[in-house]
């Protein structure tokens, strides 16, 4: 029996940290194992620029809440993806401002959204070799996404990827349903294809503690006048169907849905919810006016969307003043308070710790 939460750290998360650690880094697993019954929704943070990463973290300290951070394969992969961070740099910065603040609350990062578009080796093999990457790194939670394969392969490859991260000890997320709005294309998902994958992956040995599926949201800011629409009548129908297996919800997609209204998404088996271009919004907010004149005349040269020039201007964003690194800091701090308690999440850091403990 385990008489500290230290106790439950995964291995891979202790070599990485040392021994002599006192931050508490918890396997999702864990996490939403005492928490699958409860009302609560745990906030993952997709963190692109670091400097709102204290404030986050302050927010989940005062409010005795548990909090994850995370990166999409896009978003770090093995050549930093497009915000410059690797796995090892993300959990190294992550890990760095957790000691600094001495934050004492559980927590996990995350590797979100391992794309696997295919089941060719080659595909396959770079899913894995990023896994192990970001297992190295300390991650204690990975999210396998072969949802852009028909319900067969994506089984495969989800539950051949999936046991490396079980072995490690750490929780697993999987995807049915390609995240994306119905205007641009996106299915929503129907139960029927939700208890097929969960049905296949059970059966081939491998549990996801937590199923993304398509209920209509989608990734990155809304567009002036589009509506938010998400389907959680047919969340809730896919929780209830899936839950007998002890697998949650995970909502993507967040950003730009009313604080109102996101505390309901708990009553349909949502359990973890990520939020990430609210950050980067945050952050973009508080760069200084000239920074973000550039990082927009090369979005708009190179045709891409302005996240692409986190990258680029990565040494210019890392080395802003005193001034602009603690404005993004307290604007972060405020959000993240909003974010959890419209989540109802505080308390939830104490409520893991006395479930694990007892």
């Amino acid at each position: 029996m385990a008489k500290t939460l230290q106790d439950l750290m995964p291995a891979n998360a202790r070599k990485k940290l040392g021994s002599a650690t006192k931050l508490n880094v918890l396997s999702s697993h864990d996490v939403f194992r005492a928490l699958k019954d409860d009302r609560v929704i745990i906030m993952a943070c997709n963190t692109r620029i670091k400097h709102v990463i204290p404030g986050i973290m302050r927010a989940a300290e005062d409010l005795d809440a548990i909090v994850c951070f995370e990166l999409a394969k896009s978003e770090g992969d093995l050549k930093g993806g497009y915000t410059g961070m690797d796995p090892n740099k993300y959990a190294e910065t992550v890990f760095g401002y957790a000691e600094a603040i001495k934050f004492t609350k559980p927590f996990f990062i995350h590797g979100d959204h391992v794309t696997t578009k295919s089941p060719d080796p080659a595909v396959v093999g770079n899913s894995r070799d990023l896994i192990i990457a970001e297992l190295a790194a300390g991650y204690t939670s990975i999210a396998i996404d072969a949802s852009f394969n028909e319900t067969p392969d994506n089984i495969k490859i989800s539950s051949e990827l999936g046991r490396m991260v079980l072995d490690a000890g750490c929780g697993l997320e999987a995807e049915v349903g390609e995240i994306k709005s119905t205007k641009e294309g996106g299915e929503i998902t129907t139960v029927e294809e939700a208890v097929e994958f969960i049905e296949g992956m059970e059966k081939a040995g491998v549990h996801a503690d937590l199923l993304a599926t398509n209920n209509g949201s989608k990734h990155g800011n809304y567009k002036p006048g589009e509506e938010v629409h998400i389907e959680l009548k047919r969340t809730g129908d896919i929780y209830n169907a899936i839950k007998k297996w002890g697998v949650c919800i995970a909502q993507h997609g967040i950003t730009g849905t009313p604080l109102d209204q996101v505390g309901q998404f708990a009553d349909y088996g949502i359990r973890k919810g990520n939020v990430g271009t609210n950050w980067q919004n945050i952050a973009h907010d508080c760069i200084p006016a000239d920074l973000m004149s550039k990082m927009r005349e090369w979005a708009k040269k190179e045709n891409k969307d302005i996240k692409f020039a986190t990258k680029q201007f990565l040494s210019d964003i890392n080395s802003m003043s005193k001034d602009c690194v603690k404005r993004t800091e307290e604007t972060s701090y405020k959000s993240a308070a909003e974010f959890i308690t419209a989540f109802r999440a505080r308390g939830t850091a104490s409520l893991v710790a006395k479930r694990l403990l007892q």
